[in-house]
Parts: structure tokens; C-alpha cells; sequence
């Protein structure tokens, strides 16, 4: 059976201390290229295989582009999106779907509550029922029905393996990777998922990070309008107060988290990190992407101090910040 590196290939990433006491540790693989795609940095065993998860969003959304979504601005950085849910996000999907003359009854991806805790709490309050435009994924979703409409191709069974849309994807996805996928299995809203080793995700997104607008190519324009719209918007990658939005509104970078401890990030020199917390946490990934980038030379100190302060780091004890959760001394 395919599977992820094992404890014994990974190394400490972050630590959490509790009044000076380190309680726990997560472990993974991470791996830094240099802004000319060599490797500056490994970490574990970074040429494992992975599920890169919702790390995959971009590279999904350049391949949407290219199957001829006309989506552009907030629309396609929704299509990036694991967003928390707000009226504000779930407008811009119904708008997705409305040009493409759909509605919502065409996402496959599960009904949910939103995750942002006051649209959630307001949602309970008031008895409002979880919707599939909820959904964290519902963006990406409603950006493959508009690729599919756009393509011609049908929008039954566009979450199939095999479906017209989802072969283009991976195409896409191998051609920005530079590597077959290893595996192809079920993400948790549906769609297809593609395993690859971290130095694979890392290259793919530093293309998108890196891709120049006014490229002849036009797979390099599409990754440059992928970035460019999340750049400028990036309360849509995410939402008020998450990781991935901190990062974008405080320092500019392209920022994306996946589940199960995935993390993917590109600076403004091009430098890129890719990680996996082994034990699947995410609470820690974003502030190791951070560190990784500082001891790169990618990004200054203070930079790095004003995102963490921004990020849910702290340990708390009798209502107190007791402690922090850190990255890990040996990572350099």
C-alpha cells in the first residue's frame, strides 16, 4: 500500500511549551527551494509521498482556467479557497455559478455549517440549515462546474476520477508538478486528490507563485492570474482571522494550508516551502512555513514576528498565555 513517510524518516518541526516545559512535539518533511527551484533546505524525507490536499487548490485552479472558467478577481481566488464560510464568501460562489447558469444544487461537495464561529453561531441561532455553499471547498467546486460548462463537458459526475475535467486537472497538475502522480484518491469534499512528494508540490506552486503575467505561455499566464488574484484579495483564500488570509494581508505571500498538517508557501523572491506535520495538526505548520522562510534569507525577522503575533499560537492556563506553540530550535 502507498503511504507517507514513517516517524522514523521525519524530523522535529515545532515544539509546545507550557511554562517551560516542553509538552509536545510535532514531527513531518519539509523542503525549501531556492527562487531558481533548487533545493536550499531538507527536512525528513521531502521525497516521500504526500496528499497535498487543499495545497492542491491552486494548481486545481490554474488547470480551471485553462479548461476555460472565465473567472477572474474574487471569483478566482475563491476557486483556491478552503474559506470559513461567511455570507461574503458564499456571495461570490452563487456568483461563480450563476454565470455559468447553475445553482447550488449542482455542488457535489457536503452541506456544512460555516466555519467562521459568528456565521456558524448565527447560523445555529436562527436555524439556518447547513448548505453545500458553506463548505470550505465549495469555491473550488463551483470553479470546476464552470470550467465544465465552459468546456462542454457535462456537470453530472464531475467529481469522477475520470471525468473529462478531473483528467485535464491532473494533466495540469503534472505538467506544474514536473512529476507523474503517484496516487489518485477521494479528498474529504470529493474530489479527487493526487499524491506527490513534497519537492513535486513545492516546484508546482513556486510556478505559480513565480509565473509571469505577460508570459508567451499561457499556462504561465493562468498561474500568474491564480496568484495575482489571491494576492489581491486574500480574505478569500481563506477568512477573517485564518492563517493563510494573516499571512497574505500582513506580508504578501502566497499562503496555502491543506489538511492533515499540509502547508505550502511562496515569498516575494520566489523562495518556496512545502511541509507535512506527520501527525496531521495544522496549529503549527504555518509558523514553521514562516521560520523556514526567515532562515532562508527570504524573509526578515520582524516580518516573521508580526504574523506569528497575528496567528492562534499561544497555551494558555487558568485563562493566562502560559506558553507558546514554536518552531523547532533544530530546524536552524
Amino acid at each position: 500500500m502507498l503511504q507517507t513517510f514513517s516517524s522514523t524518516d521525519a524530523v522535529e518541526l515545532a515544539t509546545l511549551e507550557r511554562g517551560g516545559f516542553i509538552e509536545s512535539r510535532h514531527s513531518g518533511s519539509a523542503v525549501v527551494l531556492a527562487p531558481d527551484g533548487s533545493v536550499r533546505a531538507s527536512h525528513g524525507s521531502p521525497d516521500a509521498a504526500v496528499l497535498p490536499r487543499s495545497s492542491l487548490k491552486p494548481l486545481q485552479a490554474v488547470g480551471i482556467l485553462t479548461a476555460g472558467a472565465p473567472l477572474q478577481g474574487e471569483q478566482l481566488g475563491l476557486s483556491t479557497a478552503s474559506h470559513s464560510g461567511t455570507d461574503r464568501h458564499i456571495e461570490v460562489v452563487r456568483d461563480i455559478l450563476g454565470a455559468a447558469g447553475l445553482t447550488e444544487d449542482a455542488l457535489a461537495c457536503p452541506a456544512t455549517l460555516a466555519g467562521d464561529p459568528a456565521t456558524r453561531e448565527r447560523m445555529v441561532r436562527d436555524l439556518e440549515a447547513k448548505a453545500a455553499v458553506r463548505h470550505n471547498c465549495s469555491g473550488k467546486h463551483a470553479g470546476m462546474l464552470a470550467a465544465c460548462v465552459a468546456s462542454g463537458w457535462a456537470t453530472d459526475g464531475y467529481l469522477d476520477v475520470d471525468h473529462p475535467l478531473q483528467v485535464h486537472l491532473r494533466d495540469v497538475v503534472e505538467r506544474l508538478t514536473g512529476e507523474k502522480v503517484r496516487a489518485s484518491v477521494t479528498d474529504g469534499c470529493g474530489a479527487p486528490v493526487h499524491a506527490m512528494s513534497l519537492t513535486a508540490l513545492a516546484r508546482g506552486v513556486q510556478r505559480v507563485g513565480t509565473a509571469a503575467e505577460r508570459s508567451p505561455f499561457a499556462l504561465h499566464r493562468h498561474a500568474a492570474a491564480v496568484r495575482e488574484a489571491v494576492r489581491s484579495h486574500p480574505w478569500t483564500i481563506a477568512g477573517p482571522g485564518w492563517p493563510d488570509t494573516v499571512v497574505g494581508e500582513r506580508l504578501g505571500l502566497f499562503s496555502k494550508l491543506g489538511a492533515e498538517g499540509v502547508q505550502v508557501m511562496v515569498a516575494s523572491d520566489g523562495t518556496t516551502v512545502a511541509l507535512k506535520v506527520l501527525d496531521g495538526s495544522q496549529r503549527a505548520a504555518t509558523a514553521v512555513a514562516l521560520r523556514l522562510l526567515r532562515i532562508a534569507g527570504a524573509l526578515a525577522e520582524d516580518a516573521e514576528a508580526d504574523a506569528l503575533a497575528h496567528l492562534d499560537l499561544a497555551v494558555y492556563g487558568g485563562g493566562a498565555v502560559v506558553g507558546a506553540i514554536r518552531p523547532s530550535p533544530s530546524l536552524g
